[in-house]
């Protein structure tokens, strides 16, 4: 009975060592206000969209342009992107409920046709009867329902990176590459299994974040402390973590009509992205009639992220803004509203 008895010990010692270790990777919530003030800007709003307050960033001026985060992120992931179209449009980025200042949604709904029917409501609050959309990852998906539930609203689509590609079989909402979110992406199976997810609540390293960020990067000495930090925290505020979990576990319903999406469409991708794979940028080029596929070499799944510069430039050139070799002439740009 010795070697039964040594099993046991083992057991226990294995146990005992799991409870460590989840210990030291305990992390409680951030409370609200202490990120608010950290994140939000000079430009952030907190508007009251169908009872959820709702973080806003509006630049600039002129036709209205919508910027659509992925999954995991938040508003930030458009900084670059915003400065640079702000000169000759309005930018409105926001935080979908469930990520960033916004938090969660208490009725949570996280869907891509609740996030898609958010942004119709913000708009019609804000007295926006046409709007361009720009949306990457699970941003896209939403920028796509949009643009197939109602196009006479949509100016322009620009997909970036974007989930929502047509399938032979079962559509995701963050990836079309499999039938789980995020296609191979470990983290969203990670947050998915009933175990492993519950863990997550409280037992969130920040290493786990890193791991993230490298995979979304095709270059990673392009990813900065700062804004692994950044990512970090905002899920990390109250109600975030609880929120993503509830949300990657809901149905994956969309409704998206390709035929419907005749408006001027460019498609921006990654060549490296690893989370949704080039073969789904071509599949959306080859659904979406009259659109453009342009690939960046050498990039992940956040272009605007990982060289902003460089891809806004071709969204610009896409919206019709002509560069000034003269700044002393005024900007030219196309206006594709009426």
């Amino acid at each position: 009975m010795r070697w039964i008895s040594k099993i046991l010990k083992i057991l226990a010692l294995l146990v005992l060592s799991f409870v460590f270790f989840l210990a030291l990777l305990f992390r409680s919530d951030l409370p609200e206000e202490e990120v608010v003030e950290k994140y939000s800007t000079p430009q952030s709003h907190f508007i009251e969209v169908d009872g959820v307050k709702v973080h806003v960033r509006f630049l600039g001026e002129g036709e209205p342009i919508f910027l659509l985060h992925g999954s995991f992120s938040s508003l930030h992931t458009w900084d670059v992107w915003q400065q640079e179209l702000s000169p000759y449009y309005m930018t409105i980025s926001l935080d979908f409920p469930g990520h960033g200042l916004t938090g969660p949604d208490e009725k949570k709904r996280y869907s891509i046709e609740d996030y898609s029917q958010l942004v119709f409501d913000l708009a019609e609050k804000l007295n926006l009867p046409k709007f361009h959309l720009a949306g990457n990852s699970m941003g896209g998906a939403v920028a796509l329902q949009m643009a197939s539930q109602r196009p006479d609203k949509v100016l322009s689509l620009n997909l970036i990176d974007a989930s929502g590609a047509p399938r032979r079989e079962v559509r995701s909402l963050d990836s079309t590459q499999s039938q789980a979110r995020g296609g191979g992406a470990w983290i969203f199976r990670l947050a998915s299994h009933p175990f492993f997810s519950k863990i997550l609540l409280k037992c969130t390293p920040k290493f786990l974040f890193i791991m993230n960020m490298k995979e979304v990067y095709g270059d990673q000495s392009k990813i900065s402390e700062e804004a692994v930090t950044r990512y970090y925290e905002l899920m990390l505020r109250e109600g975030n973590r609880r929120a993503t979990l509830d949300r990657l576990t809901q149905p994956r319903n969309t409704s998206i009509h390709f035929d419907r999406l005749t408006m001027p469409t460019l498609i921006l991708w990654g060549a490296k992205d690893t989370w949704i794979p080039l073969s789904q940028g071509e599949a959306l080029e080859k659904a979406i009639s009259g659109s453009n596929l342009i690939v960046f070499e050498g990039v992940g799944h956040v272009p605007m992220e990982e060289i902003p510069t460089e891809s806004v430039a071709e969204y610009l050139s896409f919206l019709g803004v002509e560069v000034r070799k003269n700044y002393l002439q005024p900007p030219k740009h196309l206006a594709y509203a009426d």
